[in-house]
């Protein structure tokens, strides 16, 4: 079973920053696009970053573009979220995404990692 795990949340005063990585385990024959989204509470998941499976490309929200980096370690199976000049609206739970082919599969399929939460307030 092919799995996602989340660490690096927490609490962090504005203006600070944090890095979140996700680890992947399990049967992975290969790792696609990985991404990440959060969910803010009452409001819908949305996107934050993405990036290709050789890293070469990355995309990112509005909101993200300049103050956060995606980045990604296929040998460790892991992407990270660094995150710089963090602001209270940037409060959420943030869950990374991936697409992979698992062993003895012929097709990639989305997995989601089970959240982590940040919290950014004084």
């Amino acid at each position: 079973q092919v799995q996602l795990v989340e660490s690096g949340g927490g609490l962090v005063q504005p203006g600070g920053s944090l890095t979140l990585s996700c680890a992947a385990s399990g049967s992975i024959f290969s790792i696609g696009t990985m991404g990440w989204y959060r969910q803010a509470p009452g409001k819908q998941r949305e996107l934050v970053a993405t990036i290709t499976g050789d890293g070469s490309s990355t995309t990112y929200a509005d909101s993200a573009q300049g103050r956060f980096t995606i980045s990604r370690d296929n040998a460790k199976k892991t992407e990270y979220l660094q995150m710089n000049s963090l602001k209270p609206e940037d409060t959420a739970v943030y869950y990374c995404e991936a697409w992979i082919k698992s062993t003895g599969t012929y097709t990639y399929r989305e997995v989601w990692g089970q959240g982590t939460l940040v919290t950014v307030s004084s």
